[in-house]
């Protein structure tokens, strides 16, 4: 539980890896002595611990096989990671670099961050703490300020990610250090109010600063409160984009949904994000894909990708709803499908790079056929701006040439 709160034998594991050579960010290792100095109760919070440290291991399935052991011991987990976050660009997804970690052996040479959820997620609700200080490759960066760095509902996760650093500079793992020397300095409150602290003290006004703690909750609320809307300008001739709607689902204890939206109205895009995607996760194993709780959360996550300037990501998860709920046998004429697919629509005509506005666009004309929604002229209008896009960009240059 960390905090000296479980009597309980208790593990933490300790992983510290980067790249070797050029392609290091960030000095990993540097944050293992300063662990190492932390008595080991205080690292698991129990009487008694077992401490295991992993210092530039260079093999994902070895990695994997320390992670898979320690997710099975009985007591609380605590797991320590310092690092650099890539992302593989034929799957989209993020790893965890290892020390011989380039960017064209990514998918062999590097851990899977799903690799560390699928063995964390098996774990009892309330009993897992990850405490994270990575830095991202630019490109894994924009993901995860729109995405979040997703684990697990009854996970507490506490950390942060910062983007790349200047160029011919190493980053330094401060937020773990600065843990460590509270703790050896005899402060130990609860981990919500440490880390506070020493997330003032790490610095990096632009670093992306998690504290989920969910492990209380016994159930999303999945909705019965709206998500509030900024007023959009209607598109012209496109559709209007009305206030999301969220359909009531079972009652709970207690509603995320708040404290979602503060942190992204408070510009912790990537926390939001990583909240709503493990309510997500948490509604697809509990009621099925295609669920209306399931649906209820891409919604959110598709409005708060707006909300964090992302209409790429936006337009594509409304679109996913879309199809979700013409999925469950919902009418096009539905208003929550019609709004869905009106909010795609809009999100993608605030696009401003012409690539990934022509990628969106033939899925958006799909649906805009099957959906026409109740503006007039909706279909043409997506029709229109491609031709556009087609004739004034190089690729489409090249491909109108004799």
């Amino acid at each position: 539980m960390i905090n000296g709160e479980d009597t309980t034998s208790g593990t933490a594991l300790l992983i510290a890896a980067a790249p070797a050579g050029k392609g290091c960010l960030i000095d990993a290792t540097s944050a293992l002595p300063t662990l190492a100095a932390v008595a080991p109760s205080i690292l698991t919070g129990t009487t008694a611990a077992t401490i295991v440290e992993l210092a530039d291991p260079t093999d994902p399935q070895t990695v994997l096989t320390r992670i898979r052991a320690a997710a099975a011991a009985p007591g609380p987990l605590s797991l320590y990671v310092t690092g650099q976050l890539h992302l593989d660009h034929k799957q989209h997804l993020i790893h965890l670099a290892l020390a011989r970690t380039t960017p064209t052996t990514l998918r062999y040479t590097a851990l899977p961050w799903h690799w560390l959820a699928g063995e964390l997620k098996l774990r009892r609700p309330g009993t897992t703490t990850v405490i994270i200080d990575l830095v991202a490759t630019p490109d894994a960066w924009q993901k995860l300020r729109t995405e979040g760095l997703v684990l697990g509902h009854g996970i507490r996760v506490y950390g942060r990610v910062t983007p790349p650093p200047s160029r011919r500079q190493i980053a330094e793992p401060a937020y773990l250090k600065a843990l460590a020397t509270a703790w050896r300095s005899g402060i130990n409150p609860p981990l919500a109010q440490l880390h506070e602290q020493v997330a003032a003290q790490a610095g990096s006004h632009d670093a992306l600063f998690l504290a989920i703690d969910n492990t209380a909750v016994l159930s999303p609320a999945a909705s019965a409160v709206q998500i509030p809307n900024q007023p959009y300008q209607a598109p012209v001739p496109g559709p209007t984009a009305p206030p999301p709607m969220w359909e009531s689902a079972e009652a709970a204890k207690e509603d995320p949904l708040p404290a979602i939206l503060a942190a992204a109205h408070a510009g912790r895009h990537g926390e939001a994000a990583s909240l709503a995607a493990m309510w997500e996760g948490w509604a697809l194993r509990t009621h099925g894909a295609g669920s209306v709780q399931a649906i209820h959360w891409l919604e959110v996550r598709a409005d708060l990708a707006r909300l964090a300037d992302d209409p790429a990501r936006s337009c594509e998860l409304w679109m996913a709803a879309a199809d979700a709920r013409l999925a469950r046998q919902q009418p096009p004429d539905d208003p929550a499908v019609e709004g869905a697919v009106d909010r795609a629509h809009h999100q993608w005509q605030e696009l401003r790079i012409p690539q990934r506005a022509l990628e969106l666009g033939p899925p958006l004309v799909s649906l805009r056929h099957h959906v026409p929604g109740r503006r007039p002229g909706a279909v043409e209008a997506v029709q229109h701006r491609l031709e556009l896009l087609h004739s004034t960009s190089p690729a489409g240059a090249r491909s109108t040439a004799p």
